[in-house]
């Protein structure tokens, strides 16, 4: 049974996009990309159809990642075929909050940077995703880079790779428990 990650930002160009690209490096180097499937999209439509912004693919292809990517808008029909739910700001994981229909749901929305977090044991959430705590709030979004240079996508892309390696291991982890 595949486990199913869906990484949200705004707009699906900037954020998203690059963590998406990380976190499928990430799985194809653990051996993981069979066993796990990572998407994105934003809590808007405004860039449907549209491919990554031009800095955050540079960033990525000159750190080595791969960038196909389309940006879409997330549905609320998608819980249901997703797993975990990644926000990559708290306004992100409130609007997704409020998308999600049941206490299920909402458990399946967790802040990315809560993964980057040395955590005394990720507890399972309600859902059965790997649920560090997103009490921290504002200290754990990731920042929009849109309005700014090339600097604050170097700076998402450090942040988002830090990030992906506890997500990783969370993620590995909820694995070893499903198989057991």
């Amino acid at each position: 049974m595949t486990y199913r990650v869906c990484f949200v930002c705004t707009g699906n160009i900037c954020r998203s996009p690059m963590v998406e690209a990380v976190f499928r490096a990430r799985l194809a180097e653990a051996g993981l990309d069979g066993l796990v499937e990572a998407e994105s999209a934003g809590t808007g439509g405004w860039h449907e159809g549209e491919g990554a912004d031009p800095r955050a693919a540079a960033v990525l292809e000159d750190n080595g990642y791969a960038n196909e990517h389309t940006a879409r808008q997330f549905q609320p029909s998608w819980f249901d075929r997703l797993d975990l739910v990644v926000a990559l700001d708290s306004g992100h994981l409130t609007a997704l909050r409020r998308l999600a229909s049941t206490p299920k749901d909402v458990a399946k929305v967790r802040l990315l940077r809560a993964y980057a977090r040395p955590s005394p044991g990720l507890q399972p959430s309600a859902s059965g995703s790997p649920a560090p705590s997103d009490e921290a709030g504002d200290d754990l979004d990731v920042p929009d880079p849109y309005y700014g240079g090339r600097d604050g996508f170097e700076e998402c892309l450090e942040m988002v790779e830090t990030a992906c390696e506890g997500l990783l291991a969370a993620v590995r982890e909820h694995l070893e428990g499903r198989a057991a």
